[in-house]
């Protein structure tokens, strides 16, 4: 079972689990035909993961950040990344106090509970690196001073992957932060049809609250939801087959550069949360097998001649999956 063909999230057992299935319930209120990105985006934020979304123009993509923090009653803020947006934009500065003699710390739109980071590729290296730090370490450290982040953090990306003029391709250091690459597709001809109702029916998209998106739950059921995850169980064989996986991309002739034992690692977070999500209490191959493309497909850089040949990182770990033995 993968994002795109999952029910979504299983109440039932658990309060934080019925929040997130009631969170899901209120975002498709509004986002229609992407049922897979948004399971897959709540995963991610189970477990304190950073998502990129990749699609093109239109797909809701931002829309469904900012209907995902109304429902989970997140402080959230949107920036636009420009080629002229500057490190300090992003994360904040120094600025001297009218009337005093003293400089005070001006917050920047990093300190929030979910950041959208629109059009990230757009934006040079400088200012990709300042979130950088703020994405793996929930910090902030300038004038000498280091500030911490609020509690939960997430970082939501999206970039187009048509256009390519004017943008600057994200470093493997930076793309190895993000726990899932989720590819945004267009919505079935009935799922587009649904869209084109709402709108001629007056819907505002824009504004969850006016589209009658309710507040399901909040950072106190996320923290419970990441409490019950860390108990869910791993076999010594699970993680085994994980390492193996990551292993194998390593060695993979088709592979240029393989999975980190970072990336292993934010494999098995994922794993644990689908498995939560699921209802289960012990992660089994399949949940890792559901979660690897997710999780990978950004980790596998493909050699040039495959990538000429139509080959992606998809039909590489798709192989690699069939190659790799399944504990029993």
């Amino acid at each position: 079972m993968t994002f795109s063909d999952a029910e979504g999230v299983t109440g039932g057992g658990s309060s934080a689990r019925d929040a997130m299935a009631a969170v899901r319930d209120e975002i498709g209120k509004v986002i229609v035909g992407q049922q897979g990105v948004v399971t897959g985006i709540l995963t991610a934020m189970l477990v304190e993961g950073h998502v990129l979304l990749e699609g093109v123009p239109g797909v809701a993509k931002t829309l469904t950040v900012s209907t995902l923090a109304h429902a989970l009653d997140l402080d959230t803020r949107r920036v636009q990344f420009t080629p002229d947006l500057m490190p300090s934009d992003l994360t904040g500065q120094l600025v001297l106090e009218p009337g005093k003699a003293d400089f005070v710390f001006r917050h920047g739109p990093v300190f929030t509970n979910l950041l959208l980071a629109d059009e990230l590729n757009r934006t040079p290296p400088k200012t990709q690196a300042a979130l950088l730090e703020s994405m793996q370490e929930r910090q902030v450290s300038t004038g000498g001073a280091t500030r911490p982040l609020p509690d939960p953090f997430i970082v939501i990306a999206t970039q187009n992957p048509i256009e390519h003029e004017g943008t600057y391709p994200l470093p493997e250091a930076q793309l190895d932060r993000f726990l899932f690459l989720l590819l945004v597709d267009y919505p079935s001809q009935a799922d587009e049809i649904d869209i084109m109702r709402r709108h001629h029916d007056g819907v505002d998209m824009r504004d969850p609250a006016a589209a009658g998106v309710s507040r399901a739950a909040g950072p106190a059921d996320l923290a419970a939801a990441r409490a019950e995850i860390q108990r869910i169980g791993v076999d010594d064989r699970i993680l085994t087959y994980i390492v193996d996986l990551a292993r194998a991309t390593r060695s993979d002739g088709a592979v240029e550069l393989g999975v980190s034992p970072r990336g292993a690692s934010m494999l098995l977070h994922a794993a644990k949360a689908w498995t939560w999500m699921s209802g289960r209490s012990f992660v089994s191959p399949d949940e890792v097998q559901a979660m690897a493309r997710p999780a990978l497909r950004h980790r596998v850089r493909l050699r040039a001649d495959v990538v000429l040949d139509g080959s992606t990182p998809d039909d590489v770990l798709g192989d690699i999956l069939s190659a790799v033995p399944v504990p029993r």
